[in-house]
């Protein structure tokens, strides 16, 4: 069976609108943890865009917090309105910020309890990011858990030495890639990266912020949401009941779905598919307010979220 996965840096210009509106969330956050957020932002090209609804008591500079991600040299336009009442008015009462459905998900295959092909791509795109701290792209292929080919592409590198980094990247891990086909700088070495090469959104790296092709995903992305949005929090809520079912389970792998309706409370599913043996997820509060509590949503946390993925990197979802 073969099996690939990507991954993008933190330079990444969709990565660095994700960070940009999750640092603006956490800066509300410090000073009110009962802000009502969902912020999107576009940028590339000497221009940052940074829309959206927040409601709070909070005093944030959007500039200067666009300015500390991408540097001095965009222009940064902010158009923020208050959250619309009519979705406010059931978020007010406790229920779901938006319907949709979330999945969970936790595998056996390495300590992140991700899929293998996701952690090794992640593994590899961190390591070259310590080196070059750009722009850049890891991909890697499995077939039957033997990698067969690895992609790897970064601004500013030199090809014949980021072969050797990824070799040594390997070496490392103990992997053997004798046989692997290297795809380094495929498209040639390239210096301009970023906003500067291309234009970035909010939410376009929904598998990389998940768990890669192999698993499914509700839809709805993470970053710039306050967790009244359950697409952001029940997705985490799910990830913690799938780590919780591996582990009392002693299973190898975990789907978790639920799903919710908007200004609703209680979700209408919650289900777990435990090594493919279905049943219903008991014992659990999933009401927004309670996942809230239990996950430790109030608090500024999401712009690390946004850096690396939502799963698999030791948040409070993931022990």
């Amino acid at each position: 069976m073969l099996r690939t996965a990507e991954f993008v840096s933190p330079g990444h210009p969709d990565k660095m609108c994700d960070r940009i509106a999750d640092s603006i969330l956490d800066a509300c956050l410090k000073q009110d943890p009962d802000t009502r957020a969902a912020i999107e932002v576009m940028g590339g090209h000497n221009v940052v865009t940074v829309t959206g609804e927040i409601t709070t008591t909070a005093y944030v500079n959007a500039q200067e917090t666009v300015r500390k991600i991408v540097g001095n040299n965009s222009g940064v336009q902010v158009n923020i309105v208050r959250q619309s009442p009519f979705i406010a008015q059931g978020v007010d009462t406790g229920g779901a910020g938006d319907q949709g459905i979330m999945i969970g998900y936790a595998c056996s295959e390495n300590e992140e309890m991700i899929p293998q092909e996701a952690y090794l791509a992640r593994s590899l795109n961190r390591f070259l990011y310590k080196i070059y701290n750009t722009d850049g792209k890891t991909q890697i292929t499995l077939k039957n858990n033997d990698i067969i080919a690895i992609v790897a592409s970064f601004q500013l590198s030199k090809t014949e030495k980021l072969t050797k980094e990824v070799i040594q990247w390997a070496k490392e891990l103990k992997l053997d890639i004798k046989n692997t086909k290297l795809h380094i700088n495929p498209a040639g070495e390239w210096q301009v990266g970023g906003f500067d090469a291309d234009t970035g959104v909010t939410g376009r790296k929904l598998i990389v912020d998940n768990y890669g092709p192999r698993i499914p995903i509700g839809g709805g992305s993470f970053s710039g949401k306050d967790s009244t949005k359950v697409d952001r929090s029940a997705a985490y809520m799910a990830r913690r009941i799938a780590v919780d079912y591996l582990r009392e389970k002693k299973a190898k792998e975990v789907f978790v779905q639920l799903a919710y309706a908007i200004g609703v409370a209680e979700p209408v599913q919650a289900t777990a598919i435990v090594d493919g043996v279905e049943m219903t997820v008991t014992g659990y509060d999933l009401t927004p307010t309670a996942i809230i509590k239990r996950l430790k949503l109030k608090e500024p946390i999401f712009s690390k979220t946004a850096e690396w993925g939502h799963f698999g990197n030791g948040f409070p979802w993931d022990k």
